[in-house]
């Protein structure tokens, strides 16, 4: 377990016994443009398998901020989910998390971490991220994709490929892409 005490007495700390997942939901699934209508139940699942990062108040230990690293805990992670209360930001915490979180991954041996972002490249800029070359970025995209009730995956064929949709089980959303030869 990681557990850090910044200069003005706010907690961080990798114990996610601490979190409080019902407040983690509500930022995100109301507040967070990356993830407004995730379910409660994909929150818990993506943070049990994720490094989770929560930053607590001095004095009433109430959370106030969250991320999460998704990691093989060796080469490679993904910073995301990062989040601070709209009611505490404006101190730094949000620098100083991203700031804990390359750190502590970097004790672990991680050596490359991703993030993506729309609005706050300078919190990240701070604690050394960098625009990543768009000729080499790549992603597969399945957010969209319904799937059956049962969550069973329906291959689709995509050029000269067949993919399989992801297997959560969400029928709502736009229809699926196609992709014209």
């Amino acid at each position: 377990m990681f557990t850090l005490v910044h200069d003005d007495g706010y907690l961080l700390s990798t114990d996610s016994r601490r979190l409080d997942l019902d407040r983690v939901h509500r930022w995100l699934s109301t507040d967070a443009y990356w993830a407004l209508g995730r379910d409660r139940e994909t929150v818990g699942r993506a943070f049990a398998g994720s490094i989770a990062f929560g930053v607590y108040r001095p004095g009433d230990g109430r959370q106030v901020a969250v991320a999460r690293a998704v990691t093989d805990g060796a080469t490679f992670a993904w910073l995301c989910d990062v989040y601070v209360d709209p009611g505490e930001r404006g101190h730094g915490l949000g620098t100083w998390l991203a700031g804990a979180a390359r750190d502590h991954l970097t004790e672990l041996g991680v050596r490359r971490i991703l993030l993506t972002t729309l609005d706050a490249h300078g919190v990240y800029a701070k604690v050394g991220f960098a625009p990543v070359d768009p000729d080499h970025f790549m992603q597969l995209d399945q957010r969209g994709r319904p799937v059956t009730p049962d969550g069973a995956a329906t291959m689709t064929a995509v050029g000269d490929a067949l993919v399989a949709p992801t297997t959560r089980k969400e029928l709502e959303g736009p229809a699926p892409l196609t992709v014209e030869a």
